[in-house]
């Protein structure tokens, strides 16, 4: 789930910088994801 959630962001932050959709806003969604999928990693490794 959270790996398709980051893929789609990924996708959107490709397009907003390639259409400039959106501004700032687009940076601040591949920021969150990125902290997200590190959380997901580091939480991954505790479990096991």
């Amino acid at each position: 789930m959270l790996w398709s959630i980051f893929v789609v962001i990924l996708i959107l932050w490709l397009l907003g910088f390639t259409f400039e959709i959106a501004g700032n806003l687009i940076h601040i969604l591949i920021v969150l994801a990125l902290i997200s999928l590190i959380y997901n990693l580091v939480a991954g490794r505790r479990r096991g």
